[in-house]
């Protein structure tokens, strides 16, 4: 549903970013949402690369001094998390995100895990298991390149574990990030909705350039063969785990600026409502100032 109009005559739904790109629950109402909000449109916010960019600028002050003041209160005693989980198709840009997004805020507030095939020793344990080692501490943003959803996406799709345990987990997960909610955690969990098209232009661009050939996995090419049925899983993900407590949201990524300032604005949304404020500390400010001023 992609616009031509410039950003001053584009109706202001920014603040509401979140209502647009929520999925629902409901099969039925998730298909309308996503066959709305396609890979390639632009629902809401700027319409150009160079209006998105303006806007990511725009907003990144804000954005460091909410993530200071959320990283500050925790000094304080206050112990809420965020953790924003990115999910997508190879080269939908995850890295992207925390490059040109989660780059606006100071790194010492944030924890980035990215994962990937279990390890021996994270095999012997429950799936959920490396996932709570990860998760980020008191103030501290965390993000999630890749996450628990693996286990009902690449698992499902490659057959991995069976149908009935696949089941087991969509429930698992649900209780887990309930759980975590419960204890202090805010969740933003952002599906990378690309197109099969767009994928296959980022892999040729790879191998295209000989600095990217890094970046390139064969693999992915075997992948792209079962792109319905990951389609199918991610549905699926989204649908069976996509709560009052921890919602999905959907954002069109066929444009990489677009999907930069719409990751970026829903962070904003999301630490505007929780409104973090500095803590006041237990000490007196004149009196430690005086000790400054005369103890040399």
């Amino acid at each position: 549903m992609a616009t031509n109009g410039t950003t001053s005559d584009r109706p202001d739904r920014t603040p509401g970013l979140r209502a647009l790109l929520r999925v629902p629950a409901d099969p039925d109402a998730a298909r309308a949402r996503l066959a709305e909000i396609t890979p390639d449109s632009i629902p809401a916010g700027p319409s150009s690369k160079d209006d998105g960019k303006d806007a990511l600028q725009k907003y990144g002050d804000e954005l460091y001094d909410l993530q200071e003041r959320f990283y500050a209160a925790a000094r304080g005693g206050v112990d809420r998390r965020i953790l924003i989980v990115l999910q997508g198709m190879d080269t939908s840009g995850k890295g992207g995100v925390i490059e040109h997004v989660i780059g606006l805020i100071n790194p010492g507030g944030v924890r980035i895990h990215s994962f990937k095939t279990p390890t021996e020793e994270e095999r012997q344990h429950d799936f959920l298991w490396r996932v709570r080692r990860a998760l980020p501490g008191q103030g501290q943003i965390g993000i999630f390149d890749r996450s628990h959803y693996e286990d009902v996406l690449i698992a499902k799709v490659r057959q991995l574990v069976d149908a009935d345990t696949i089941e087991q987990r969509y429930a698992q997960i649900n209780e887990f990030e309930k759980e975590l909610v419960d204890d202090g955690y805010t969740l933003l969990k952002c599906f990378l909705n690309i197109s099969k098209n767009e994928q296959k232009e980022r892999l040729l661009a790879r191998l295209d350039d000989p600095t990217k050939h890094w970046k390139f996995n064969p693999g992915d090419v075997d992948e792209r063969a079962l792109w319905d049925d990951y389609q199918d899983a991610y549905f699926l993900a989204l649908t069976r785990c996509s709560t009052e407590h921890a919602p999905w949201y959907a954002v069109p990524s066929d444009r990489k600026w677009y999907r930069n300032w719409a990751i970026g604005q829903l962070l904003v949304e999301t630490l505007r409502e929780l409104d973090p404020q500095y803590p006041r500390m237990d000490f007196d400010v004149e009196e430690q100032r005086q000790r400054l001023l005369t103890a040399d």
